[in-house]
């Protein structure tokens, strides 16, 4: 289970989540996005109903219904699915203050042993860019974050603020939580710029960074306004064919630590 998070917008978060979600489904992964976001922008590319009312991630936190309950398929893929984020979201951080376990209440939702039965390959996170209750959700729901960090300047700014807030959710509700993956996302070729941020990402996080970079993309930006990925929108793209390549890695990855985990067991 990953969680996506920076709280720094316009990273290409969203875009993301759900691109590396129909890459896996691609590939014959079971994928599950649990959209976190108010804005709903995940359940929009993923082409599910996010009308006020619609059962979403906002029951889901306030315990009134189960995760199945929320759960739409994708018309594009049977393999990928999502809880999708209504506008009603925007108010839970409000409501969930004066909740028990206010901190661990999608983590519950998550556990059932109802979702078990779906047999879920990955599950994906999808917060909204800031570091509240949500994000804090997500983190103690998951085991690992996923890092979008845009090839821009100013670039890992504000993810230093993001690391310590990982490391207070480690250190107090989630031990197990790690940064297993850091995306480059808006790769412009063209600028030194470009590589001097890669450059300085990779000496930063070191193997958690995907080889696959995602490069600056009009077909990418395009593809959520016709309520899909771009995978779906124009497959044969640049950024189609880098996201594929990320979820081949991620995959590929997972696989191995599987392997790796049965083989110590």
């Amino acid at each position: 289970m990953l969680t996506i998070a920076n709280q720094k917008g316009g990273v290409g978060k969203t875009t993301t989540a759900v691109n590396i979600a129909a890459a896996l489904a691609v590939q014959g992964l079971s994928v599950l996005v649990v959209d976190l976001d108010p804005q709903g922008n995940a359940s929009t590319a993923l082409g599910a109903v996010h009308t006020s009312g619609t059962p979403s991630s906002y029951e889901l936190l306030l315990g009134e219904i189960t995760a199945v309950e929320a759960i739409q398929r994708s018309p594009k893929n049977d393999r990928l699915m999502c809880i999708p984020a209504t506008i009603d979201l925007a108010g839970a951080e409000i409501e969930l203050v004066s909740m028990v376990a206010r901190e661990g209440r999608l983590k519950t939702a998550l556990s059932s042993a109802a979702l078990d039965d779906l047999q879920i390959d990955f599950v994906l996170i999808d917060c909204p860019p800031s570091l509240g209750l949500l994000t804090v959700n997500a983190m103690v729901a998951a085991t690992e974050v996923l890092i979008p960090i845009q090839c821009e300047y100013y670039a890992l700014e504000g993810v230093g603020q993001l690391l310590r807030n990982i490391e207070l959710v480690q250190a107090h509700l989630n031990p197990r939580l790690h940064v297993s993956t850091v995306i480059l996302t808006m790769y412009d070729g063209r600028t030194k710029l470009a590589d001097q941020v890669a450059d300085e990402v990779r000496k930063h996080f070191g193997d958690a960074v995907l080889k696959s970079v995602i490069p600056r993309s009009v077909k990418v930006s395009e593809a959520p306004g016709y309520g899909m990925t771009v995978l779906d929108y124009d497959p044969g793209s640049r950024g189609a064919m880098s996201y594929l390549d990320a979820g081949r890695e991620m995959a590929a990855r997972s696989a191995s630590m599987n392997a790796a985990t049965e083989g110590t067991a």
